[in-house]
């Protein structure tokens, strides 16, 4: 990796670990926690869109394994900027196509994308929500009579198996 190459790997590193340590936010009680995580997403996601008008899809070939998850982090958490997400999807594509990313990871970020635009998820790997039981409600889907088939597509585990773990225990 060349000095910039390094350097961006390492924003990278560092936003995801801001992102992580942020997470609760998202979902609090408390507005003014939620504003902050919504600002935090949104600088992410502005730079993220930055490094993606200067280098395409950031894969682990350019900034190395912990970088490239970290940018799919960012853009996952981009829920209020359609616009990187859908960015981060099609040169994720282009690069899934190339051996440079995992389909896996692409399949999580197109039905991110494709959930916050009101749309049929493909994968079911989003939850709406829970049932009476407590159970996990996944996003509607196009073909959910195919789900596991194209799950295992792209690596993902069964339907079945997935929602288990997000299960009342």
């Amino acid at each position: 990796m060349t000095d910039r190459e390094t350097e961006l790997a390492a924003e990278l590193v560092a936003m995801a670990a801001e992102d992580h340590a942020a997470t609760a936010m998202a979902h609090s009680e408390d507005v003014a926690e939620r504003l902050a995580w919504r600002r935090l997403t949104a600088r992410h996601g502005d730079r993220l869109a930055g490094i993606m008008d200067a280098h395409g899809w950031p894969t682990a070939a350019l900034v190395g394994e912990e970088a490239a998850r970290a940018a799919w982090l960012i853009a996952q958490h981009a829920d209020h900027q359609l616009h990187v997400q859908r960015r981060a999807v099609e040169l994720m594509t282009a690069a899934v196509e190339a051996g440079g990313a995992a389909a896996r990871d692409l399949a999580f970020l197109t039905d991110r994308m494709l959930t916050n635009e009101g749309r049929e998820q493909i994968y079911g790997t989003q939850i709406a929500g829970v049932d009476a039981d407590g159970g996990p409600v996944p996003w509607p889907c196009r073909e959910p009579d195919r789900v596991d088939a194209l799950r295992a597509g792209v690596g993902i585990e069964p339907f079945a198996t997935y929602t288990a773990r997000h299960a009342p225990r």
